[in-house]
């Protein structure tokens, strides 16, 4: 006979608690390279569309964080937008050393994602979970 594993089980309270602690220290990493980069921009006295796109990767990561602890739900496609961001600021940086076929696979990359991420919105809208977990 298998144990039905609920709030109250002693294995799930121990992963639950690991869950948190892995969740705020990723919390204060991102928080910790927000004011790195911060620093880094008053230092240099200017901001710098990198440093835009990298900050706008770290509040997706925080917007992650932040929709997990609020509904206990991660969507695939939050991970999906950091990695078009990756890309997009990837090719920004580089794009003098890349040769035009590295920036045309980047390209399909994206397109790929979006496309991944398309679908994934059109089967979330047309097949929505039930809450019943059979």
């Amino acid at each position: 006979m298998q144990a039905e594993l609920n709030d109250k089980h002693p294995i799930m309270r121990v992963i639950r608690w690991v869950e948190w602690v892995g969740l705020f220290l990723i919390t204060l990493g991102v928080i910790a390279a927000i004011i790195q980069e911060v620093v880094l921009v008053v230092e240099r006295g200017h901001v710098e569309l990198h440093d835009i796109l990298l900050l706008f990767i770290y509040l997706e990561v925080m917007a992650m964080v932040s929709l997990y602890l609020t509904s206990g739900k991660l969507p695939v496609r939050y991970p999906i937008y950091i990695a078009i961001v990756a890309i997009a600021r990837y090719v920004i940086l580089d794009l003098k050393e890349l040769s035009s076929v590295d920036v045309i696979w980047l390209g399909i990359s994206i397109l790929i994602l979006t496309f991944a991420t398309l679908v994934l919105r059109y089967g979330h809208a047309a097949f929505p979970y039930s809450d019943k977990v059979d």
